[in-house]
């Protein structure tokens, strides 16, 4: 069973009975959903994700004390703590009883503030650029059964993608890194016959590369164990994971080292394609490095576009 699939279950089951039943005058300001960290919360989620954090549950998100008392607080987390211990099979956990790390009763400003760093997802240009995307990605993933509050919907609404200028930026850095990686370094790593240079420079390729692909998918990265996984599932360029994987999966003898190098100019090739056909370059070239200050170019914010190129890596 899928972990959304358990912990919807469990919620209809007896989640919802509960808080109609016990709940009903703090009912109209709560969300309940699966949310957070947790390959369950991606549908990453399959018979080797239950060896660890794979149990029945779900997350109650409530307002500040102003709205949700404490002691309201209290009895609703002593509330989910007394929910059944088993369902279908799966147990929960007995190291924490009023939810464990991934699901329980948490306000909502909390919860931002662990992915966040803040209590609001009112982000400054700082923040974009600064948050790991794996934390964006934590809070618009996954699943809200409800949300008669509309403020957990609210937040994930605003933090869906990229504004466009920080989504530029952060392109404009990953397609600079590629080329110097790429393009340039692995060539000349091979040259001076440094082995382990030159795999360094096909790994840092691959990883600014598959970023720059998540990017143009207005799509963000998630940690990376499952950065593959989710490129294969992307609309735009995701062939290019087969070709990434043979990359950084192959050793630089002098006949794999050229073909490495055309897999690298094609994958290149593909990206210059998708940032034209978006219109977001100006240059007209097979180098990724002036694709990169093309897309500087196209920033509207100046203070965004006049940062160093790399601000947003």
């Amino acid at each position: 069973m899928r972990g959304l699939e358990l912990s919807r279950g469990y919620f209809e089951e007896f989640g919802r009975p509960m808080l109609e039943k016990d709940f009903p005058e703090i009912l109209p300001y709560l969300a309940a959903g699966l949310i957070g960290s947790g390959s369950e919360c991606l549908g990453f989620d399959d018979e080797v994700s239950e060896d660890h954090d794979f149990e029945p549950g779900f997350l109650i998100f409530m307002p500040g004390e102003e709205i949700v008392d404490r002691r309201t607080a209290f009895l609703l987390e002593r509330a989910y703590a007394k929910l059944p211990k088993e369902y279908k099979g799966y147990r929960r956990s007995l190291m924490a009883p009023v939810g464990g790390a991934r699901h329980g009763v948490v306000r909502t400003e909390e919860f931002l503030a662990e992915k966040l760093g803040r209590a609001d997802a009112d982000l400054t240009v700082r923040d974009w650029m600064t948050i790991p995307q794996q934390s964006l990605l934590e809070l618009t993933a996954g699943e809200i059964y409800f949300d008669n509050y509309g403020e957990i919907t609210r937040i994930r609404e605003a933090l869906g993608a990229y504004p466009e200028d920080i989504r530029l930026k952060k392109l404009a850095g990953q397609l600079l890194l590629a080329a110097q990686a790429g393009q340039y370094n692995y060539a000349r790593s091979l040259a001076h016959r440094e082995s382990g240079a030159a795999q360094m420079a096909v790994f840092a390729f691959a990883k600014s590369a598959m970023s720059a692909i998540f990017l143009l998918n207005r799509a963000y990265e998630p940690y990376y164990k499952w950065s593959f996984r989710a490129l294969r599932a992307l609309p735009k360029l995701s062939i290019e994971a087969e070709l990434i994987e043979y990359l950084i999966t192959t050793d630089n003898e002098p006949a794999l080292a050229e073909e490495k190098q055309n897999v690298i100019e094609g994958i290149a090739a593909d990206i210059i394609d998708e940032l034209i056909g978006q219109g977001i370059t100006k240059a007209v070239c097979g180098d990724l490095e002036k694709h990169a200050y093309s897309v500087n170019d196209m920033i509207a914010d100046p203070d965004i576009r006049n940062m160093h190129i790399l601000a947003g890596i």
